[in-house]
């Protein structure tokens, strides 16, 4: 079943391809989304310091979710174009070393999250009450790290191997289990005491972990396009150097992005809790609409790198162009109805502040314009990925955000009359240039050449691994 799937992406039509690897990614992120949803849903009826204590602990989190993400991505990356050469062995091996990165990966950041959760909690300045539950919600977070890069490893290493729509169920069935878990760890019933705020990280833990299980039964399973072993589990230094290699502009890539959302906050709370109000509301309305560029981007990241392990690299510049366009048409349609009707939408979050609904329309209407140039740019940032060069996507990153949009809005909030205004049009601007630089860079056509699985030594070399632990067992 897996090979007919594989073939469907090495050939056919391009955009069914697309929105079949897309979609579900894209309803898996929503899903993912549910669980903040829910934690804040249920602790918001504890009170604002028990909110404050999730809004704390949530900068420290995507940090260590950015590290992880990069491993996963490699290992997304090696897996697709293995697949698409049919080097099966190549496809195992390296799922499992991945798999086994990702792991040591968890247990370190979990450690060291674990530890240094008080004084990052005190250094930010809470209060005591905020501060208490922030650390115990932080440090069970953190425990299930171990769990969470674990599912992160299966997710990605599924989507390598074309398999989308077996992650999604997963994660359905746990965030319904976290429904009901959350409200129960929180308030408690009967004989379960109620923990308040780190209830709901119990849930999360205990929900992660289940899928995590799953996910590890169904890789070692072979049932569903991955088969590991226990043997291949173990670590060969040169292997885990690719990975590793690969991964880390890409999770240096996620935290630089977490960093400069982080003091972008700093810049707009430099003007009052209204223009921070306006930029809370507006920016939650932009989250959901990055999801659908994610999925594109993701989708895209797979068919590349897929295709241009198969040799087909006309193919995977033809699935790049197209994606690119279709991200850059639907986003626009999407951004045209927000500016037709913002009003509703920051109305729906902030009811009885005229003054907040005023600005964030006014500053909805001026994003509304740059839907389509995100998508632009995380779907080109996704072709880059899949064909090996993550460093390149990395440095688009930091170009965009430290270039183009920090430096510009400081000077035109800061140094001219536009004030606030200056920050809302820096986002337009910015991602203007971005996506022009990424739409360049994706018309040179450079990327497409970068040989990540060329080295047949090193091919080899994992080969004679794999052939020696089968003739030792």
């Amino acid at each position: 079943m897996n090979g007919k799937k594989n073939q469907t992406l090495l050939e056919g039509s391009i955009i069914r391809s697309i929105f079949s690897l897309s979609i579900p990614i894209v309803f898996a992120n929503v899903l993912q989304t549910a669980y903040q949803l829910t934690d804040t849903f249920w602790v918001g009826r504890l009170g604002a310091n028990a909110v404050a204590s999730i809004s704390l602990s949530f900068p420290m989190i995507f940090l260590a979710i950015s590290i992880g993400a990069g491993f996963a991505i490699a290992g997304t990356v090696l897996v697709a174009q293995y697949t698409g050469r049919q080097d099966k062995e190549n496809v195992n091996y390296y799922a499992a070393q991945t798999f086994t990165l990702m792991v040591v990966s968890s247990f370190v950041v979990a450690a060291m999250g674990y530890c240094l959760s008080p004084y990052i909690i005190q250094w930010m300045g809470a209060s005591d009450e905020v501060s208490k539950n922030a650390i115990e919600y932080l440090q069970i977070t953190f425990i299930g790290f171990i769990f969470m890069y674990s599912y992160f490893a299966f997710q990605s290493l599924m989507r390598g191997v074309g398999d989308v729509k077996t992650p999604v169920v997963i994660v359905l069935s746990t965030v319904l289990l976290n429904l009901v878990l959350d409200p129960l760890f929180i308030n408690g019933w009967g004989p379960i005491p109620a923990y308040g705020v780190k209830g709901a990280a119990l849930a999360t833990v205990g929900t992660q972990g289940l899928a995590a299980f799953v996910g590890v039964y169904l890789m070692f399973s072979g049932r569903y396009g991955l088969h590991l072993s226990v043997k291949a589990l173990k670590p060969n230094l040169e292997a885990m150097q690719r990975i590793f290699n690969l991964g880390m502009p890409s999770s240096i890539e996620q935290s630089t992005r977490a960093l400069g959302l982080m003091v972008m906050t700093f810049l707009v709370a430099s003007f009052g809790t209204q223009v921070t109000a306006i930029y809370g509301v507006v920016t939650r309305i932009l989250s959901f609409v990055i999801i659908p560029a994610l999925g594109f981007s993701m989708a895209t990241s797979t068919l590349v790198a897929q295709n241009i392990g198969a040799d087909k690299k006309e193919r995977a510049e033809k699935v790049a162009k197209v994606s690119t366009s279709l991200a850059f048409w639907l986003l626009t349609l999407v951004g045209t109805i927000v500016f037709l009707w913002p009003k509703p939408l920051i109305s729906f979050f902030i009811p009885n502040d005229e003054l907040v609904i005023e600005g964030g329309v006014q500053f909805l209407k001026i994003l509304a314009f740059s839907f389509g140039l995100i998508g632009v740019q995380q779907v080109v940032a996704g072709i880059l990925r899949g064909s090996g060069n993550t460093m390149l996507a990395m440095v688009l990153t930091i170009v965009s955000l430290w270039i183009f949009r920090f430096p510009l809005a400081y000077i035109l909030s800061k140094h001219t009359r536009m004030a606030e205004l200056g920050i809302w049009w820096t986002f337009l601007i910015g991602n203007l240039l971005s996506a022009i630089v990424s739409w360049i860079v994706l018309i040179r056509g450079n990327w497409k050449h970068t040989q990540l699985i060329k080295n047949n030594l090193t091919e080899q070399k994992v080969s004679e691994a794999i052939l020696s632990e089968e003739t030792v067992e």
